[in-house]
């Protein structure tokens, strides 16, 4: 048997072994299912799902017609020793989530390091990404970056997960609703500043949409425009590049926003100076101690 014939490329994948297999699926549109997707879901011996529903409408649109489970949060822990044991008694299960790569953002990742604990084998069957889809079409650099998945509901732990986030050097990306969209771009506007920023939406799909600009621009246009429907994702360029900014300077810019407390002074400042944020907060603790 020829190299080429191995690996799939001149017909179906040969039989699966035993083990779980993590098989991406389309985000949107169904011919972006992969032709190994396609051979796994229809040789394994059971398939998990996120939702059932969702997933019969693949399989029925590829005449599939594999023996389908739910696996969410909610049964995570059951349908874990059910599908250990099955693994166990030399099955081989599939792993979908409703859309795109399992494991990203679900409760996928537990069932994995069970399966890798007792030994069995994990297979990658690799498709459609949301965030990888996303970063594509951003125009943001892609040679760097760090998937932060959903921001927290709260404007406080969303500004908190952000100032965290405000010294990495990287494209962030995350995952976000329509209804609370606006406050969350606004958030990172005034956390991040005004950096270069995208909102892709319905990707792949038929009112597929990405609108690119600054982050106050963007969440100025989604505060007036109400929350748009469909899958989101938010992707954030880097930090701006700045120049030195002296101890003085620092200093002066500090004493002025003291009194809105030492965590928002530093985070101001990190913002607007483009100094790191350890750099800032020590020195607003140095200058509140000396007051």
């Amino acid at each position: 048997m020829s190299a080429p014939d191995r690996i799939g490329a001149r017909g179906a994948s040969p039989p699966p072994e035993p083990g779980l297999y993590v098989v991406a699926t389309p985000i949107g549109n169904l011919r972006d299912v992969t032709l190994r997707a396609l051979d796994i879901l229809g040789a394994v011996d059971r398939v998990y799902a996120e939702d059932t529903r969702v997933a019969r409408k693949l399989m029925d649109a590829y005449g599939l017609k594999p023996k389908l489970a739910a696996y969410h949060e909610h049964n995570a822990e059951g349908a874990r020793e059910e599908i250990l044991r099955a693994l166990a008694a030399g099955e081989r299960v599939a792993l979908i989530s409703d859309a795109g790569t399992p494991l990203v953002s679900d409760p996928g990742y537990k069932l994995a390091r069970a399966v890798i604990e007792v030994g069995h084998r994990v297979f990658p069957i690799p498709g459609a990404s949301a965030l990888l889809a996303g970063l594509v079409v951003s125009g943001l650099p892609s040679d760097r970056f760090l998937f932060a998945g959903f921001l927290p509901s709260k404007q406080s732990g969303r500004r908190e997960t952000l100032t965290e986030l405000g010294d990495v050097d990287a494209t962030l990306i995350f995952y976000e609703s329509g209804p609370r969209l606006a406050d969350s771009l606004a958030d990172m506007a005034e956390t991040l500043g005004a950096r270069p920023a995208a909102v892709a939406r319905e990707l792949t799909k038929l009112f597929e949409e990405t609108r690119r600009d600054t982050l106050d621009v963007l969440a100025a246009h989604y505060a007036e425009a109400g929350g748009p429907r469909g899958e989101i994702v938010v992707l954030v360029g880097p930090p701006l590049p700045k120049g030195e900014v002296s101890d003085e300077a620092l200093d002066a810019y500090l004493l002025k926003a003291l009194p809105r407390g030492v965590k928002d002074a530093a985070s101001e400042a990190s913002r607007d100076l483009g100094v790191p944020r350890k750099r800032a907060y020590a020195r607003a603790l140095e200058l509140k101690d000396r007051a």
